[in-house]
C-alpha cells in the first residue's frame, strides 16, 4: 500500500513538473513567437483608404478621388443576411470563441481526414478575426510561424475590439477578386449592383469567395462559382439564416454575373478641377485620395452643359470671323494622301468632330475627303467659304473662290458631319481664343456652372478663376453706383466734352475720349451708362472721389487692392470673371454680399456632415412631418453692403444696356435682362456680365496670350452673343419675372434720351429715391471739374472703353 502511494505521489509530482515545464515552453513560446508583433490596438482606429465622391447638386456623380478604388460600408449599414452569410461560410462561432476556434479546428482536422483521397478541397479554420490578423497586420506568407503569430493577434485583437468592429474591418477589407476589396466593391464588380439590391444568391455567392476568388469567377468558371455559392447556401439552412424554401429558390440556376456600366461622369472639369484644390486645401491630400468624403456641390449639371456649349459655339464662331489657319498637317511631297491620315497624331479637344485627309480639291464646287474608318466624303463650297486666309491684327482675306483656294489633295483636317446631309461634311479648326463663363444663383453664390475654356483637354488653365484680366467698361456700374450713394441720380447730367487731368510733373494732360471719338454734350447718367461713354465716367469719378470708387469696388469685392487713379474708373484694374459675376449678383440680389461657392456639403466617411455652406441653424428642417405651426424663421446672414434702393436703381439702369445700349443682342431672349458690356485696350478681352432676377451669368473671351481680338470685336459683339445663348435656354419655358422693387423707391416715367418726366409709348419706368424726382432739366456735372477733382497722383493707365468705348490715349488702356 505504502509503495502505491508513493507511485501516485511520485506521478503527481511528475505530472506537475511536466505542467510547470509545459507551462515554461508555452510562455516562452509566446515570448519567442510574440516578439516584435504589430501593434494589433492600431485597429480600433484604422480606417481604410475609401474613395472620394463628387457629386452634381442633383445627384449626378461628377468624379472619383483615390489612390485605391474602395467602397468603406460601416457595420450598421451592411445588410444581415449578408453578414450571416459570411459567418456561416467562414466562421460560424465567430461571436462564441475569443479569436481561436477549438471545436472549428477539430472540425477541419475530422473533415479532412474522412476527405483524404476524395479530391475535395480542404477545409480551413482560420476564424474571422485571425483573417482580420493576416490581413492587416501579418501578410500572407505561408508558414507554422506565421499561423502561431497570426493565433496570439487575433487573441489579442478580440481583447481591444468589439466583435462587430472586427466584422467592419473584415468585410470591407477582405479581397473578394479582380482588385475588389470588401464587399460593396465586390457587389458593384460582380452584379452591378449596391449591397442593399443583392439577393440572398448573390450574398452567399460573395460569401463564398474569400478562400480563392479566381477559382470562383461565375463567367469563366460557371460550375465551380454554382456549387460553391450552393454550398453556402447549405451551410446558412444549416446555421438557421435562411429556410429549405429560400435555400431550394435560390439554389437554382447558375450565378449570373452583370458586367458593369460604364461610370458615367458630369462632364464639369474646371468646375471638378477647383473642387479638387477646395477639398485639398481645406482637409489635405491624404483626406482627399483616402478619406472617403461624400462631397455635395452646387454644380447644376442641365446649366453646365448650357453653358459649355454656348462658350464653345461663341468661340467658334469668333474663330470663324478670322480665317482658316491651315490643316493639322499640310501634305507633303511624294506621300499618298491616305498615309497622310495614318501618320498624323489626333490632337486634344477635337471632339466631336472627326480628322479626314483631303483626296481631292479640284472640283469647282466641293473637295473629296477620306476618314480613318474608309468612309468617303465631300465638303461643299459654301462650307468652305468662311475660310479665308488671316491677315495681320485678326485682319482676313478675300472669301475662298474653289476648293483649292483652301485645301490641297494630302493635307489632315478636322470636319464635321452636316446634318440630314449623307456623307457631306463642314471644315473645321479648334479656336486659339480662350473664354470663361459663370452662372450663379444670385440670391446664395452657389456656382451653378463654370467652363473655364474652350477644352480641358488642350489647357487646364481656368479662365473663370485663374485668370486676373482687365474689365474694361464692365466695371462701370461700380462708378455709377458710388454716383447714386454720393447723391446723383439717374436723370442727372453730366457733360460729355473734352476734358484733360493733369497726371503728374512733366508730363502731359491725359485727355479720356470715347470710342467713337465723338461728345454729345449734356447726358443724363442712364444715357452715359448705357451708351458706355467714357468720359462722362471719368467725370463721374473725378466729382465723386477715388476714394469713394474704391471703397465701391471693395464692397462688391470686385478686387482687394486698387490705385487710385482715373484710369481705374474705366475698368484698369484686373480682377476674374467669377469675381465680376459676384458683384453683379449683389446688385440683383438687393445689395446683400454673396460669396461665391462651389460645394454645399461635405460629409466624411461615415456620413457625417463636416461643412455646410448654409450655416444657419434650422432645428425643424430634419423633420420627417412638420408638426404645425408657423414656418421656421430662417436668418438672412448675408451682410448688406450697398443699400437695396441704390441696388435697384442700378439694376433698372442697367436693364436699359439691354434695351437700348451696347447689349442690345441680347434683347433677344424676351425677358427681363440687366448687364454690361466690356472691352479693353485694343480689344484685348472682351465681357458681357449680366443678371435675371434669379439668375447671374458672366461671360469672358480673350486670348491667353494678350493679343487683339480684332476690329469691332468688342464686348457686345463677342461676349454678349455667348450670354443670350446662355440665358435664352436657362430661361427657356419658364415665365417673365420682373425684377423685385424694394420698398423706398418710387417709379416715374421718364424719357429715356432725357431722364425727364415724359408720357407716351416711348416712356419707360425710372427709379428714383423720394424726393428725387426731376420736376426739369437737371444741372450739368462737369462745367467746372477741375474745381471738384479729388483725385491726386499720376495716371499711370490713361483710359480703358467698351464696345464703342475706346480712348485711345498714347500708351493708354482702352
Amino acid at each position: 500500500m505504502r509503495g502505491f502511494l508513493r507511485f501516485i505521489a511520485a506521478s503527481l509530482v511528475v505530472l506537475v513538473l511536466v505542467a510547470i515545464a509545459g507551462a515554461g515552453v508555452g510562455l516562452a513560446g509566446l515570448w519567442f513567437f510574440g516578439r516584435g508583433l504589430p501593434d494589433y490596438s492600431q485597429l480600433a482606429h484604422y480606417e481604410p483608404p475609401v474613395t472620394t465622391r463628387v457629386y452634381a447638386g442633383d445627384g449626378r456623380l461628377m468624379t472619383e478621388f483615390a489612390r485605391e478604388k474602395r467602397v468603406f460600408v460601416p457595420i450598421e449599414n451592411l445588410p444581415k443576411k449578408l453578414i450571416e452569410a459570411f459567418l456561416s461560410a467562414e466562421d460560424k462561432n465567430f461571436y462564441e470563441h475569443q479569436g481561436i476556434d477549438p471545436l472549428g479546428i477539430l472540425r477541419a482536422i475530422y473533415v479532412n481526414l474522412n476527405n483524404l483521397g476524395s479530391g475535395r478541397r480542404l477545409v480551413g479554420a482560420s476564424t474571422i478575426t485571425q483573417q482580420v490578423a493576416k490581413n492587416f497586420l501579418l501578410g500572407s506568407e505561408v508558414s507554422y510561424k506565421r499561423k502561431v503569430r497570426e493565433a496570439i493577434l487575433a487573441f489579442r485583437i478580440e481583447r481591444a475590439l468589439a466583435k462587430e468592429r472586427i466584422l467592419e474591418l473584415y468585410l470591407n477589407e477582405i479581397y473578394l477578386g479582380f482588385q475588389a476589396y470588401g464587399v460593396a466593391a465586390a457587389a458593384l464588380y460582380y452584379f452591378d449592383k449596391s449591397l442593399d439590391e443583392l439577393t440572398i444568391g448573390e450574398m452567399a455567392f460573395l460569401a463564398a469567395l474569400p478562400k480563392a476568388p479566381n477559382n470562383y469567377h461565375p463567367v469563366r468558371r460557371p460550375e465551380a462559382a454554382k456549387a460553391r455559392r450552393d454550398y453556402v447556401l447549405d451551410r446558412m439552412l444549416e446555421d438557421g439564416y435562411i429556410n429549405l424554401t429560400e435555400a431550394a429558390w435560390f439554389k437554382q440556376g447558375p450565378v449570373t454575373a452583370r458586367q458593369r456600366k460604364e461610370v458615367e461622369y458630369v462632364p464639369a472639369e474646371y468646375f471638378t478641377e477647383e473642387v479638387r484644390r477646395e477639398l485639398a486645401a481645406a482637409y489635405g491630400e491624404r483626406a482627399l485620395y483616402e478619406g472617403g468624403l461624400q462631397v455635395r456641390t452646387s454644380l447644376d449639371s442641365h446649366m453646365q452643359a448650357i453653358a459649355t456649349d454656348a462658350l464653345r459655339r461663341g468661340l467658334i464662331d469668333y474663330d470663324r470671323r478670322h480665317g482658316y489657319r491651315g490643316p493639322l498637317v499640310a501634305a507633303k511631297r511624294g506621300v499618298a494622301p491616305r498615309d497622310m491620315l495614318g501618320q498624323a497624331e489626333t490632337p486634344p479637344g477635337i471632339a466631336p468632330w472627326q480628322m479626314a485627309v483631303v483626296m481631292a480639291s479640284d472640283h469647282a464646287g466641293h473637295a473629296e475627303i477620306a476618314l480613318a474608318n474608309n468612309r468617303r466624303g465631300l465638303i461643299p463650297m459654301d462650307e468652305l467659304s468662311w475660310a479665308r486666309t488671316p491677315g495681320s491684327n485678326q485682319t482676313v482675306g478675300p472669301a475662298p473662290r474653289r476648293p483649292a483656294d483652301v485645301l490641297r489633295p494630302g493635307d489632315v483636317i478636322l470636319v464635321e458631319p452636316i446634318a440630314d446631309k449623307k456623307d457631306v461634311y463642314g471644315l473645321r479648326q479648334v479656336p486659339e481664343v480662350g473664354g470663361a463663363a459663370v452662372v450663379m444663383d444670385p440670391h446664395t453664390g452657389r456656382v451653378l456652372a463654370i467652363v473655364g475654356g474652350y477644352s480641358y483637354d488642350i489647357s487646364q488653365f481656368n479662365r473663370a478663376i485663374q485668370a486676373f484680366r482687365q474689365p474694361g467698361s464692365a466695371s462701370k456700374p461700380m462708378i455709377y453706383l458710388a454716383a447714386l450713394e454720393a447723391g446723383l441720380t439717374p436723370a442727372s447730367r453730366i457733360l460729355d466734352a473734352p476734358v484733360a487731368y493733369p497726371q503728374g510733373p512733366g508730363l502731359p494732360l491725359w485727355e479720356p475720349k470715347n470710342y467713337d471719338r465723338k461728345f454729345a454734350g449734356p447726358i443724363s447718367i442712364r444715357r452715359a451708362l448705357e451708351q458706355s461713354r467714357n468720359v462722362p465716367t471719368v467725370r463721374i469719378a473725378a466729382h465723386v472721389g477715388m476714394d469713394k470708387v474704391i471703397d465701391v469696388f471693395k464692397r462688391l469685392n470686385v478686387v482687394d487692392e486698387m490705385r487710385p487713379m482715373l484710369s481705374m474708373s474705366l475698368g484698369a484694374g484686373e480682377t476674374t470673371l467669377l469675381r465680376l459675376t459676384a458683384a453683379y449678383a449683389t446688385l440683383v440680389n438687393g445689395g446683400k454680399h454673396v460669396e461665391p461657392t462651389l460645394i454645399d456639403r461635405v460629409q466624411d466617411r461615415y456620413g457625417k456632415t463636416v461643412f455646410r455652406h448654409d450655416g444657419r441653424l434650422c432645428p425643424f428642417c430634419g423633420l420627417r412631418e412638420w408638426p404645425g405651426g408657423d414656418d421656421p424663421d430662417l436668418p438672412d446672414q448675408r451682410l448688406q453692403v450697398v443699400s437695396a434702393q441704390h441696388a435697384y436703381q442700378m439694376v433698372n439702369l442697367l436693364t436699359g444696356v439691354v434695351e437700348r445700349g451696347t447689349g442690345t443682342r441680347v434683347k433677344a431672349v424676351g425677358k427681363p435682362l440687366a448687364g454690361k458690356t466690356g472691352t479693353t485696350n485694343s480689344a484685348y478681352d472682351a465681357w458681357f456680365v449680366g443678371f435675371a432676377p434669379d439668375l447671374a451669368v458672366g461671360v469672358f473671351v480673350g486670348f491667353d496670350q494678350q493679343k487683339t481680338l480684332g476690329p469691332r470685336e468688342t464686348g457686345g459683339v463677342v461676349a454678349a452673343p455667348i450670354f443670350r445663348d446662355i440665358v435664352a435656354k436657362a430661361l427657356e419655358g419658364q415665365p417673365a419675372q420682373p425684377f423685385r422693387t424694394p420698398p423706398g423707391v418710387r417709379l416715374v416715367r421718364v424719357d429715356p434720351e432725357t431722364s425727364l418726366p415724359a408720357a407716351g409709348p416711348r416712356a419707360i419706368l425710372e427709379a428714383f429715391l423720394p424726393g428725387s424726382e426731376p420736376d426739369g432739366p437737371q444741372p450739368i456735372l462737369g462745367r467746372d471739374d477741375l474745381n471738384n477733382l479729388s483725385v491726386t497722383g499720376g495716371l499711370e493707365a490713361p483710359g480703358l472703353g467698351d464696345d464703342g468705348e475706346a480712348d485711345p490715349s498714347p500708351g493708354g488702356l482702352y
